[in-house]
């Protein structure tokens, strides 16, 4: 299966919509719910309003809808930054993968949503190599930012991959750091003089983070190893075929894959760290997961391990439609 997305083709976002429906099979079934959570930002207020009452077709339609745009854009960008050896579908064919992986994943939530905004972060980061207007950026990348993480809290914790971008991608200017600063906190300052006009200052509260150390699993069982020990196992090879052409890689190139490693581990701990964020935030990690993992569908010569590997992750994919089939 893996070669049919080894290639860059057309055609392959028809394979990539096929194996989306396939590795989402129980949703012919049973129509994928929406999931939300009061207080964590605009998103799950939009999803509650025009989203909470809806069911069937319309919700399968969507959810597919936003995983083939989210995966088409990431391999879109990848491609155009020249990330990889060969332009490829593989990237894509990852994403979509992994996004069965957990039954948590398979809803419509804040989080999925979330997504598009942390590819566009990405993008942001990666021009600001050698740009020739940095400040107006740097402002840009703040300003998204900030909105970001009033529309979902979580991805406040993209704060510091964006410092660590400007830290490592550019030379060190003080002005560079308060503009993006300025940025990330203007749509707070609106917010906050909106409210107070409003006289309704304490709203401004459910807009802020919070932070709290807690366990997103009530218990553990032997399917849920089985499938972290598969997104383990596909992003360990994917960072071990990365490190093998690491080195050939130009400085730059180098700097923007530095920047999805530091996303990847960032983002790993967002269940653990935001109140009521829940197993299902951890699809946040899909972006850069998928970018590091698709290193193990394309670098390789031999498709042995490839296919291997897809059909490991194929088998858990079974085992998932099954049990929420039955459910």
């Amino acid at each position: 299966m893996v070669f049919l997305f080894r290639d860059k083709s057309i055609v392959n976002i028809f394979f990539l919509a096929v194996l989306s429906i396939g590795v989402h099979l129980h949703f012919l079934m049973a129509a994928p719910v929406v999931v939300y959570h009061d207080g964590d930002g605009i998103l799950s207020v939009l999803l509650r309003n025009y989203l909470g009452g809806v069911q069937g077709p319309a919700l399968f339609v969507l959810y597919h809808l936003i995983i083939l745009l989210q995966a088409i854009r990431l391999n879109m960008i990848l491609s155009e930054l020249r990330m990889f050896q060969n332009n490829t579908y593989t990237s894509a064919m990852a994403y979509v993968l992994l996004s069965g992986i957990l039954p948590q994943w398979c809803v419509i939530s804040p989080a999925l949503l979330a997504n598009f905004l942390v590819i566009w972060i990405f993008i942001k980061l990666t021009r600001l190599y050698n740009n020739a207007s940095p400040k107006t950026l740097l402002f840009n990348t703040g300003l998204i930012i900030g909105l970001s993480v009033i529309c979902y809290h979580p991805t406040a914790i993209l704060i510091g991959v964006v410092l660590f971008a400007l830290m490592v991608v550019r030379p060190f200017r003080l002005a560079e750091w308060v503009i993006l600063l300025m940025g990330i906190l203007l749509p707070y300052y609106f917010l906050f003089g909106f409210l107070y006009l409003r006289d309704q200052l304490p709203r401004f509260t459910h807009s802020v983070p919070h932070l709290r150390l807690n366990l997103p699993l009530e218990a553990w069982s032997a399917p849920l190893i089985i499938q972290l020990s598969v997104l383990v196992l596909m992003m360990v090879s994917g960072l071990v075929f990365w490190q093998l052409i690491h080195r050939r890689m130009v400085i730059q190139i180098r700097k923007t894959w530095g920047i999805m490693m530091v996303m990847l581990f960032v983002l790993l701990p967002i269940p653990f760290i935001f109140m009521q964020a829940g197993m299902e935030s951890a699809i946040m990690t899909l972006v850069p997961l998928a970018s590091f993992s698709a290193n193990a569908f394309s670098v390789p010569r031999r498709l042995l391990f490839p296919n291997i590997l897809f059909w490991l992750a194929a088998a858990v994919l079974v085992y998932n439609n099954w049990v929420l089939i039955t459910r």
